[in-house]
């Protein structure tokens, strides 16, 4: 267990600290700034976005075709060329701005896979994983508040912004990186209750894919949902709090994400102590199921009224990472553990997250093309409700899909 709370404590670090090189540009609206009849600051966030999703697909042979010797290397390659992405922001022109984020996010969009590998395949990884997830739902309120504080106190630019927080945070996570590297690798009892983990070549991928094509395509669905409603809270969070009243508190970004991450890792977390993979495999899915319901629900009172500005973000945001966290640190690793495939998780993520942000990015660029006279709270709002109620569809299909799978084996 000793091992498990250091590489918990260590990954929540080390991802904490790489989404200071991701996020808190968001917080600077760039309010006025158009082209092509498109507000700047979505031009740089679906810049961002497309990197995410050029390397979401490539990373679906990358990383799941990862060695365990040399990832160190890889890390400070990807990173590095993130912050000097973030350097040329600074000084480049609008709108060239928009290419430096097209490369942060390329690089920065290979890191989870990255990092995931060091933990996959334990007995510990439900409750590392969650802690790894919960990094960035933390991570994206306090990099932001980190962001928003040196604008506001201490004058900094919002084009030298990004790379100054950046900066604050880069020599933390070297050494984090250094303790990463220490941690042992899974050892015989983790390879017995969780399957081995290893590198998957291509035909090992395809015939993941044919033998469970129909849940596939139930957790890209769901997954798809999950990412758009994440990336929209995530990249225009700045604008819902301002159209809610709180443009002048740098504080909520931290405070209420902070909330959620203890919530979400208190009811997570808790899977570690069920042993039995499949009884796991299927708790997951009705916790998928409450996420979804409670994100609809508290939109759908917050519309008619019932419930204030500040508490729908709250429910909202601790209803989507419920289910959100759940396929970034469990559901993968408990479906390859129930029906003992030795590959590895990265595989997975990346096939549904380059799915997920070509959804992300279809939204925000329908919303802005289409002249759409929602503001964002409303928008967002009602975008819950709708996938909500597929989510819960798409859950319950993938529920009895998996579970009629594993009563045939």
């Amino acid at each position: 267990m000793a091992t498990a709370v250091y590489l918990a404590v260590v990954v929540f670090c080390t991802y904490a600290s790489i989404f200071a090189f991701r996020k808190p540009f968001t917080v600077a609206t760039f309010d006025g700034l158009q082209f092509w009849g498109v507000s700047y600051q979505t031009l740089l966030i679906i810049s961002q976005v497309v990197g995410y999703m050029l390397s979401k697909f490539y990373g679906i042979r990358f990383i799941s075709e990862l060695q365990r010797h040399g990832r160190w290397r890889t890390s400070v390659q990807i990173v590095g060329a993130a912050w000097i992405s973030l350097l040329l922001f600074a000084v480049v022109p609008a709108p060239f701005g928009m290419l430096c984020f097209l490369v942060n996010g390329f690089t920065l969009g290979f890191m989870w896979g990255v990092v995931f590998s060091y933990v996959e395949g334990r007995r510990t990884t439900d409750f590392i994983g969650v802690v790894l997830a919960v990094s960035f739902i933390f991570a994206g309120g306090f990099t932001r508040s980190v962001g928003k504080w040196l604008m506001l106190d201490w004058n900094v630019s919002a084009y030298w912004m990004p790379f100054v927080t950046a900066s604050v945070f880069a020599m933390p996570l070297i050494l984090f990186y250094i303790l990463l590297e220490k941690a042992k690798a899974p050892d015989a009892d983790d390879e017995k209750e969780r399957t081995v983990r290893k590198p998957m070549n291509n035909e090992e991928r395809k015939l993941f894919l044919s033998q469970y094509k129909l849940g596939v395509v139930a957790f890209v669905i769901i997954y798809l949902l999950l990412t758009i409603m994440r990336d929209l809270r995530d990249n225009y969070m700045a604008n819902m709090w301002n159209e809610l009243g709180y443009a002048k508190n740098a504080a909520v970004f931290a405070k209420t994400e902070t909330i959620t991450s203890l919530v979400v890792l208190a009811l997570i977390g808790t899977l570690v102590f069920v042993r039995k993979n499949i009884k796991a495999f299927r708790i997951i899915h009705w916790l998928l199921m409450l996420g979804f319901l409670l994100a609809g629900i508290a939109s759908l009172l917050f519309r008619i009224d019932m419930l204030d500005g500040a508490l729908w973000m709250q429910f909202t945001g601790l209803g989507l990472y419920i289910a959100y966290v759940l396929f970034n640190s469990v559901f993968f690793e408990r479906l390859l553990a129930t029906f003992s495939i030795a590959g590895n998780v990265g595989f997975l993520i990346y096939l549904a997250d380059a799915w997920g942000y070509l959804g992300s990015i279809s939204v925000m660029l329908s919303k802005e093309l289409f002249k759409l006279q929602l503001n964002w709270v409303s928008f967002y709002s009602m975008l819950v409700i709708a996938f909500a109620v597929i989510g819960i569809v798409a859950s319950f299909f993938s529920f009895s899909y998996f579970n009629n799978k594993y009563k045939k084996s």
